[in-house]
């Protein structure tokens, strides 16, 4: 069964997969999956709606079949984000969820546990959105 984690609880684990640009330096070796590696720039945007739309566009390029077949069937998706705080490894889990019919629970925690994506909070409610141009329609 394929899991979430975060690189504090899970990094040294056998089948942990890092989702992230970086990777801790407690764990060099850990395998890695690029392809659902957020990329930087929509990391810096701390708009929790346009990563929502930009990284659903990443997902949905790609095909959920393949993504499993490459990470394994035991795979551990880590990244650094703490449990039910908004992270994509959630909304990783929630795209292959609805591509293929699986459940994809954070490990040690029941599926019903997870809030979903759209629903975690951020580390940066706390903090101001950018400005957005006024739209006309």
């Amino acid at each position: 069964m394929i899991t979430t984690s975060n690189f504090a609880k899970s990094g040294k684990h056998p089948d942990a997969v890092a989702i992230s640009r970086g990777i801790p330096r407690f764990n060099p070796h850990v395998k890695r999956y690029m392809p659902l590696a957020p990329p930087g720039w929509l990391l810096k945007a701390k708009d929790p709606e346009l990563f929502n739309r930009e990284y659903r566009k990443q997902l949905d390029s790609l095909d959920a079949k393949q993504v499993a077949g490459d990470l394994g069937p035991n795979a551990i998706l880590l990244c650094w984000e703490s449990f039910n705080v908004r992270c994509h490894r959630r909304l990783v889990a929630e795209w292959l969820e609805e591509k293929l019919g699986i459940v994809v629970p954070e490990l040690g925690h029941e599926r019903a546990e997870s809030i979903s994506f759209s629903e975690q909070p951020s580390k940066w409610d706390n903090e101001p959105r950018p400005e957005r141009e006024p739209t006309l329609f």
